[in-house]
């Protein structure tokens, strides 16, 4: 039997080790591998989901230039010349790499290399900008270095553990798993969840503070003057191995003081603060993990300070189980950091300060090095659309969706004189702006290196024969290097060769200076880069490597860690008459980024199909809503249109939106067209999670869901009818077997009968019920006794479940009841509709988990588990089966 291939996902952070088997029949299986010490076994949905994910649909599969294929030498040259020409024109500042946590470590070692070495600017940076920028350069500021100085195992050694700005529970389901396994060993450990909205994570959480958005620096200077009140400092790791202190907690105490202070500008209840400061004073082991509801502020670097000051004052760095844990959001965030893809950074953790300078140019033989930082993200697609950049190279990321004020960015990349995208898809956002098109390699398809949350270094490797022309990205820039006239720095062959370089300049003139140093594999053989197991960077050449900062030294100049005085910040925009509500913006359990990849797996897509606002009860009435319907989100830079979701647990005040859709897959959709582009002044990172909008009802004259094997294409398919008439609003969302699309129109269309023939094609049988006076109208086209499409119209959100119409796509005849069924809106008699799907692993809805409750006598989400396998794989689902078992058995008392 063959062995599988031990990959990595290509996901978010955490890192999860994965088992994949190719099948006879085609097919992949996955499973997560039980010796990665990130997952020990454990995978989410999404990683689960992999295998459904592969394959040639929608890829970019051959160069392109203007939309006309054309051969690798061709797209090459084009892309050399036009860059050499633009810089000897203009200067390399001209120019500019927008790179991806997405890449591989060596793709995104050569692209920095290119860049910073030979082109000679600095303007690379990376989509990492937009989600660990702060963490970066708070770590920097008090640490002297980018230095997570946590791994997983502290997550189950600690005796508190904080959750601030991170629903881990969807956002990092495997992390979230372990937190809550370790709890379950020691009921006594300590779950302390921060964040505005109480979000899954909270299902294990001891005590939950819905935070006033934004106000996290007032707690945590709050929590600092408290541990000083309490005589709860180390004095001796003070005095020994920090230096700051006075003035950071003058400030503090100046700027928050009292605990009713605090709690009235948190808008907390006293009792409920206290609580958490004394927790965290009387508790040595204490984690606290954040995520982006930290770093996605206009001050998140103070945010992360304010956190890292609280651990220096008590000593809780540099030992099992404590320790402020920033957790990446991409699969490698980490690689990018260590090989300076950030605009900022040179390779290897050095900087931009004279003698890093010498020393890279040094060791790459470059004597055009950059000399002084490039443009972070924000600032570079400004400089697009200003001109000053004159040509963008972006790889494996989607700018156009996930920037913010993204309708900005899409206009100034369709006006820039050279868009160059390298990507796997050869239709997205981005794509669609592109002069110069590159097929690269993916997942399962390429050979490197990531570095997850916890420094530890894993392999991802080929399984599968990249599709058509593809190829790994370093490949395609070291091809580009080579016709600019650098062929002896990019002589590279294999990426185990590259890696091998990346290795080394880490411990090039290091001797212990700097945090990152991976010296020990710098002498890899092509076998043993082959056979890597995962390891915990640092790994000096000839030095055993302790754990950071176990002997209290930081690489500070002297040695000393530095207390930041914070002072807290409001948001750069406050609400106001115009747009009252603050919009937050962030993940969902069962998709990923722009979702280029999920959106390809039809489980994924079974729990959320559609973009939503979250609103609570009091904030929905004030302004019109109601669940179901559909919202209109304007900002003061942009719109989109949402589906109303009406939930108690958002905080008044605030929605929260997805940062997901985008015009490939929905129209009106784009989260990141709404949110204000103001960065962080030190780390550069945008705002994402505080941008004031209004949120109003769309008046739909009509809402439908039409369901077809094939896509739908619209708007076109209704532009076409005689009306002119078309959808405002459109989500397409792929189902196992069929597509299903919701539609909204604000303007009535009589005549449904002939629109649906116009979307589905006339030939075949049709069934039709039309109700033209109550604007109601259900339609189903029939070809060879199987059902190929249905369209159902009604004045309200109101609409058959998608549930049991997908099953009849299944069916090999559509017999008398489903027929019945089909105009009647409704399952056929004996047909149990299984309701909204829950859990996405198991494919297991909401109606067949209360009918089990009932029926079954189920009493705890461990035995709906036993019963019907939910929330048995990633236990993403399980917040939600206790909440549905809590309602079904009160509805059962009532």
């Amino acid at each position: 039997m063959t062995e599988p291939t031990k990959t990595t996902c290509p996901y978010c952070g955490v890192g999860c080790g994965v088992l994949v088997m190719p099948q006879a029949d085609g097919t992949v299986s996955v499973r997560g591998d039980p010796d990665h010490p990130a997952n020990l076994g454990r995978l989410c949905s999404k990683g689960a989901a992999l295998g459904e994910t592969l394959g040639t649909a929608g890829r970019l599969l051959h160069p392109r230039i203007a939309d006309e294929r054309v051969s690798w030498d061709q797209a090459l040259d084009r892309v050399a010349g036009r860059l050499g020409e633009i810089v000897a024109e203009h200067g390399p500042e001209a120019v500019a790499f927008y790179v991806s946590g997405q890449l591989l470590t060596e793709d995104y070692y050569v692209a920095n290399k290119l860049m910073k070495g030979f082109i000679g600017g600095a303007n690379i940076d990376t989509n990492s900008r937009l989600c660990m920028a702060s963490s970066v350069a708070g770590y920097k500021r008090a640490l002297g270095a980018d230095t997570v100085p946590c791994d997983y195992a502290d997550l189950e050694a600690a005796e508190l553990i904080v959750l601030v700005g991170s629903n881990t529970a969807w956002c990092h389901p495997v992390v979230y798993q372990r937190i809550k396994q370790a709890k379950q060993a020691n009921p006594d450990r300590q779950i302390v969840v921060i964040d505005p909205r109480r979000t899954a994570s909270c299902e294990i959480a001891d005590l939950h503070l819905p935070i006033a958005p934004g106000t996290d620096t007032v707690l945590f200077n709050g929590l600092l003057n408290w541990l000083r009140r309490e005589d709860a400092l180390d004095w001796t790791f003070l005095e020994s191995h920090t230096e700051g202190f006075a003035a950071a907690f003058t400030t503090a105490r100046e700027s928050a003081g009292s605990v009713p202070r605090v709690a009235a500008a948190c808008g907390l209840p006293e009792s409920e603060l206290a609580d958490f400061y004394r927790r965290f004073a009387r508790t040595e082991r204490v984690v606290t993990l954040y995520s982006q509801g930290v770093n996605q502020w206009s001050f998140g670097t103070d945010k992360v300070n304010a956190i890292i000051n609280c651990h220096l004052a008590t000593g809780r760095i540099g030992r099992p189980g404590m320790g402020p844990f920033s957790i990446t959001g991409q699969p490698n965030a980490m690689g990018g950091r260590e090989v300076g893809g950030l605009a900022n950074q040179l390779a290897a953790h050095m900087d931009f300060a004279p003698e890093d300078i010498d020393r890279v140019g040094r060791f790459w033989q470059a004597d055009g090095i950059a000399r002084a930082p490039g443009l972070k993200a924000v600032e570079m697609l400004r400089a697009v659309e200003e001109g000053k950049i004159k040509a963008i190279w972006v790889m494996a990321t989607n700018p156009a969706v996930s920037m913010p004020d993204a309708d900005r960015v899409r206009a100034a990349l369709r006006a820039c004189e050279l868009v160059i995208c390298s990507d796997l898809f050869a239709d997205t956002d981005t794509a669609r702006c592109a002069d110069v098109l590159l097929p690269a390699a993916g997942w399962g398809e390429k050979e490197g290196t990531v570095t997850n949350s916890e420094r530890c270094i894993s392999r991802q490797r080929a399984f599968l024969d990249p599709p058509g022309e593809a190829r790994p990205d370093w490949w395609i820039l070291a091809e580009v290097a080579r016709r600019m006239g650098f062929a002896d720095a990019f002589p590279y062959r294999s990426a185990a060769e590259v890696f091998r370089e990346h290795a080394a300049l880490s411990a090039f003139e290091n001797d212990g200076r700097r945090d990152f140093d991976i010296g020990a594999l710098a002498d890899l053989a092509a076998t043993d880069y082959d056979r890597l197991t995962p390891v915990q960077w640092p790994l000096p050449a000839g030095r055993e490597a302790a754990r950071l900062f176990a002997d209290g030294r930081f690489y500070t100049p002297n040695g000393k860690a530095r207390f930041i005085a914070i002072t807290p910040r409001p948001p750069a925009t406050a609400p106001d008459d115009d747009y009252p509500l603050v919009l937050n913006t962030g993940r969902i359990r069962d998709q990923w980024h722009t979702m280029t990849r999920t959106g390809l797996a039809p489980r994924l897509s079974s729990h959320i199909a559609e973009p939503f606002v979250q609103i609570r009860p009091v904030d929905a009435a004030a302004h019109g809503l109601s669940r179901g319907g559909i919202a209109e989100l304007t900002s003061r830079w942009g719109r989109m249109l949402a589906r109303i979701e009406v939930d108690a647990d958002q905080r008044p005040g605030s929605v929260f939106v997805p940062m997901h859709w985008s015009d490939t897959l929905a129209r009106q959709a784009r989260a990141d067209a709404l949110v204000n582009p103001v960065t962080d002044p030190v780390s550069g990172q945008p705002e994402f999670k505080h941008t004031p909008v209004q949120v109003s009802l769309f008046r739909a004259a009509w809402y439908g869901i039409a369901l077809s094997r094939e896509r739908l294409l619209l708007p076109d398919g209704i532009t076409r009818a005689a009306t002119g008439a078309q959808p405002d609003y459109w989500v397409a969302i792929r189902q196992q077997g069929f597509w299903r699309t919701e539609i909204a129109g604000r303007e009535p269309i009589a005549d449904w009968a002939d629109r649906a023939r116009d979307l589905f094609g006339a030939d075949g049988e049709w069934l039709d019920f039309a109700d033209v006076a109550h604007g109601r109208y259900r339609g189903a086209r029939i070809l060879d006794g199987r059902l190929a499409a249905c369209l159902f119209i009604a004045p309200t959100p109101n609409l058959p479940s998608s549930r049991w119409l997908g099953e009849l796509f299944g069916a090999a005849q559509l017999d008398t009841r489903a027929r019945t069924g089909l105009l009647a809106g409704r399952p056929p008699r004996g047909q149990v509709d299984a309701g909204e799907t829950v859990c996405a692993c198991f494919n297991v809805g909401r109606t067949r988990i209360e009918q089990a409750i009932r029926s079954e006598g189920l009493r705890s989400a461990e035995a709906i588990g036993t019963c019907l396998q939910a929330g048995t794989n990633c236990g993403s689902c399980l917040p939600e089966l206790g909440r549905i078992l809590e309602q079904t058995l009160d509805r059962g008392a009532a």
